[in-house]
């Protein structure tokens, strides 16, 4: 029987809290960041949690 393979990408992006939850950084934080205000840097800097639906998909990609 295959066994199913953890999606590499999504591996590399989240981080499975202890309690289980799905946390995820935010986008806009790579590149051109002089244009960006401090307080903004500051805020795209910051892990967030995934809307509902995107973590169900996002679990199926981890084989949770």
């Amino acid at each position: 029987m295959p066994k199913m393979k953890t999606d590499s990408g999504a591996k590399k992006r989240v981080k499975v809290t202890g309690t289980g939850r799905l946390r995820r950084g935010k986008a806009f934080r790579g590149h051109l960041m002089e244009k960006k205000t401090s307080v903004r840097a500051r805020r795209l800097g910051r892990e967030t949690d995934f809307a509902p639906g995107v973590e169900r998909n996002v679990k199926k990609l981890l084989g949770r």
